[in-house]
């Protein structure tokens, strides 16, 4: 009896797995059907592994709904794993996000920061501004998660652990 018990937890384990992780790798994205740097933001997510449904209006009242100050808006709302993403957050804080689990309603990189993700396209011409992804906490506040420089974007320049 033990070793059926054994057997049958082995095959089920990974497909609990694989399910869990399938719903945390899920984003809901509400934008601007004419947005094209939210879709270019979709593109980022989905090449680094991410499944997106998107949902081409509602941005402000889902960034309402979930409880994200509009004052630190952008022109993308986004769900994952029980967080709220607010703009053009690179995937890196999402993902360390989702790993440490914080107390928290989500991240946001408020305005339309060029050179974060999204927002580095050609047109840009590689201008780079500097930027910080903010953790918002659950009372609505925020704080630094981390900070990207105007010349290396794609590296963090001093992590904050919260």
């Amino acid at each position: 009896m033990n070793r059926r018990f054994w057997l049958v937890g082995a095959f089920t384990l990974p497909f609990a797995a694989s399910a869990t992780q399938l719903q945390t790798n899920l984003v809901e994205v509400w934008k601007d059907p004419n947005c094209g740097c939210c879709k270019d933001w979709v593109t980022i997510l989905e090449k680094s592994g991410f499944s997106v449904r998107v949902f081409e209006s509602g941005n402000e009242a889902m960034r309402a709904k979930l409880g994200m100050p509009a004052k630190l808006g952008s022109c993308h709302t986004a769900r994952v794993g029980g967080y709220v993403i607010e703009g053009h957050v690179p995937v890196r804080e999402i993902r360390r996000l989702l790993h440490e689990q914080p107390k928290a309603i989500g991240l946001t990189v408020p305005g339309m920061v060029v050179g974060s993700p999204g927002m580095d396209g050609p047109s840009y011409k590689g201008r780079k501004e500097p930027y910080s992804v903010l953790l918002v906490n659950l009372n609505g506040e925020s704080s630094i998660f981390q900070k990207y420089d105007a010349l290396v974007n794609s590296a963090p320049t001093s992590k904050t652990k919260n």
